[in-house]
């Protein structure tokens, strides 16, 4: 019987050891995330919420899960004889008017499309598609057909997304 018990014992010890290794897995991307961004110092405020916590949840309590599903907005989506030129030059506008959203051109034959943002929710898929749709009003929304890397999330997720309560928070 005393092996039994020994067996248990560190049986719960490794699921301890465990636990506590992804929520400080977690922890260490919030710290990354608050950091002051170099000699601006600017800071972001990090606070988890609805589906977000539940995937920073997921993302540390599995290791072999590290990529989520997302919403994005296509903007351009083409196979005519011109369909390359007018990829680039809808790229290149998109770029110059919101620099801060992430964008791309991917070609699968015969078409070229031109995606942007990465979305985590439909909701903040419809925000962004707001925000663009008079400047492209052939956009609309697509759910990413490839899931896309937790670390690809964190860098360019929901940019272009207007919070109002951060918006709030920083008026005061």
């Amino acid at each position: 019987m005393n092996y039994y018990t020994r067996l248990l014992s560190s049986c719960c010890l490794l699921l301890a050891v465990y636990v506590t290794a992804a929520a400080q897995d977690n922890s260490i991307i919030i710290n990354r995330l608050s950091a002051p961004d170099g000699p601006g110092g600017s800071r972001v405020t990090v606070t988890e919420s609805g589906e977000a916590a539940s995937i920073l949840r997921m993302a540390g309590s599995s290791r072999r899960s590290s990529t989520i599903s997302a919403y994005r907005v296509r903007i351009f989506f083409d196979n005519s004889q011109n369909a390359r030129a007018n990829a680039y030059s809808t790229l290149n506008r998109f770029r110059e008017i919101y620099p801060e959203i992430p964008v791309d051109l991917k070609y699968d034959v015969p078409y070229f499309r031109v995606t942007a943002g990465y979305c985590l929710t439909k909701e903040e898929a419809i925000i962004l598609w707001g925000r663009i749709k008079d400047t492209f009003p052939k956009a609309f929304l697509i759910p990413e057909p490839e899931n896309i890397s937790l670390e690809t999330f964190l860098r360019y997720g929901t940019a272009g997304v207007d919070d109002p309560e951060a918006e709030e928070l920083g008026d005061q």
